[in-house]
């Protein structure tokens, strides 16, 4: 049974964990703030108590926490950590939001205060359009007077808008003289400046418009190559897992809740029967569900880099041929000569909506020259790393028990019709021929069912961990319950819970540091 003695505010002397209790003076110097970034002095409260740990303990009570009355005039810290918000926020920006490069339309977004303003300024002397319509308005330039396009322009204004500040969309046409000239008035307007990459989403981050979770959603969709990716995109920000992970957040707080009660009040006889225990049956359940999520194989991560397909076997079984049919491009020369490939050839390709990087080697035998032989040896070692071997007969021998392997018999179409077919001792196998392409449905949906157990099906089941930061949280927060299950003390319970519960908040946006986000938000283009 954990134990733990409530701090009271009289200065009686008390014993919690080996940590030694005693009441502040009066007329005793006031404290500071512990914040290492403020100097704000606390007012002097009699009833304060300073708790000086004998051994490590993490206290339930920081200092802050204390300070619930104080007397009139007196003043708490309120300095925070930094913002989500990159320096000079309070700015208006602008950039180009559509593609580089010549078409039909191009879209130019704002967004700050000035936007309104701005919207003025270029289509003066007309005033701001409804709220959400599309309207047809000339723009000029504001130092010359000089029209520069007829456009449609929308006028969002905040908080109901992507950044949750005031909008607006020129929508031009796409000539880069007319989407330079646009840009150039823009940046000719008091208060606007160009913006930096991804700093459209990082506002609609700091306005709470996106998670963070749901921001990484939209740079995978932004990023999608494949059928797959978007899918797995699409779920991350319609906020799926943002929600999975304030539900483990807000059971950890109940459970919270449970031991802080019982710290505070287990004397009291008006506390419910089993409070312990109800926090402990949450706890467990919570380990099941994070265990199950940590166990996935790193399955999201490898859908968003692609996973790693090798096809080997011996010389002239038609390898190249098959990576050329699967790249749908002549990626490999081919050769009725033995030994043409020399070196691993790589190619990233759709396969079945997955993505893929797909690797021609060089045909494993002995006896030939070095240069082939150091080709051998990397089509060795690719073997030892990839998610999916596609092999021709013969190099079943060289892939070990961790590896997913698909045999395929090529150059089925010289086989006999009348002739006997594999023998029985034949593993489970695959017949092709890459020269009229009988086999290659069977062989596309085999690898769609390998690469979907590698990957995982991004259009069922829970959503997937598609980032090592995500590994890294949960891994955390299932680490803090495991010291929560050992801990004898209920103070230290109750960090642990705390610990557990920050890597939840930090997983979608709360807490974050300034580097975490500008990595994150650093893969943006510029205009989202």
């Amino acid at each position: 049974m954990r134990k733990g003695i409530r701090i009271r505010g009289n200065g009686k002397r008390q014993c919690w964990g080996g940590a030694r209790i005693w009441r502040v003076p009066g007329k005793a110097k006031p404290p500071i703030c512990a914040s290492p970034s403020c100097s704000t002095p606390l007012p002097n409260l009699r009833h304060l108590a300073i708790i000086e740990p004998l051994v490590y303990l993490t206290l339930r009570l920081r200092l802050p926490d204390a300070l619930i009355r104080l007397p009139s005039g007196s003043r708490l810290c309120t300095r925070r950590s930094s913002s989500a918000l990159a320096p000079g926020s309070g700015a208006t920006i602008f950039a180009l939001s559509s593609g580089q490069g010549r078409c039909g339309v191009a879209v130019i977004r704002t967004s700050g205060p000035a936007s309104g303003q701005a919207l003025r300024i270029l289509t003066a002397p007309r005033d701001l359009p409804p709220a959400r319509h599309a309207s047809l308005r000339l723009l000029s330039d504001p130092r010359s007077g000089e029209p520069l396009d007829r456009a449609l322009v929308l006028w969002f204004p905040g908080p109901k808008s992507f950044t949750g500040e005031d909008c607006v969309e020129f929508h031009v046409h796409g000539g880069p003289a007319v989407v330079s000239g646009v840009l150039q008035a823009l940046g000719s307007v008091p208060g606007l400046r160009p913006a930096e990459a991804g700093e459209f989403t990082r506002r609609a981050f700091a306005h709470g418009k996106l998670n963070l979770t749901e921001v990484e959603g939209l740079a995978d969709l932004i990023h999608a190559e494949t059928e797959a990716q978007r899918r797995q995109a699409l779920r991350q920000l319609d906020g799926e897992l943002g929600h999975l992970c304030r539900g483990w957040a807000e059971t950890l707080t109940k459970a919270l809740a449970h031991v802080e009660a019982y710290i505070d009040f287990g004397e009291d006889d008006n506390l419910e029967e089993g409070v312990l225990e109800q926090a402990d049956i949450e706890v467990r359940a919570l380990q099941v569900a994070l265990g199950a999520h940590l166990r996935d194989a790193r399955r999201g991560q490898r859908l968003r880099s692609g996973a790693h397909v090798v096809v080997t076997g011996p010389p002239n079984a038609g390898k190249s041929s098959l990576v050329n049919l699967l790249s749908r491009k002549p990626v490999s020369i081919v050769s009725p000569e033995p030994g043409t490939t020399r070196d691993v050839l790589e190619t990233p390709v759709d396969l079945a909506g997955f993505p893929v990087l797909l690797s021609d080697t060089a045909g494993l035998r002995e006896g030939v020259g070095p240069v082939e032989q150091e080709g051998v040896r990397r089509a060795r070692e690719s073997c030892n790393f990839l998610a999916t071997v596609v092999a021709s007969v013969g190099a079943q021998s060289h892939s070990d028990s961790s590896q997913r392997l698909l045999l395929v018999l090529n150059k089925s179409d010289l086989l006999s019709t009348e002739g006997p077919g594999p023998g029985p001792d034949m593993p489970p196998h695959l017949l092709l021929s890459c020269v009229t392409g009988e086999g290659l449905d069977g062989l596309l949906e085999a690898l769609r069912e390998e690469l979907a157990a590698v990957c995982g099906d991004p259009s069922t089941g829970p959503p997937l961990l598609t980032r090592a930061r995500h590994q890294h949280h949960l891994q955390g927060c299932l680490d803090a319950l495991g010291h929560y299950k050992q801990s004898k003390d209920l103070a230290l319970a109750a960090e642990a819970l705390r610990v557990a519960r920050g890597h939840l908040t930090r997983l979608t946006g709360g807490g974050g540091t300034e580097e975490i986000l500008d990595i994150i938000f650093r893969d943006f283009c510029v205009g989202k």
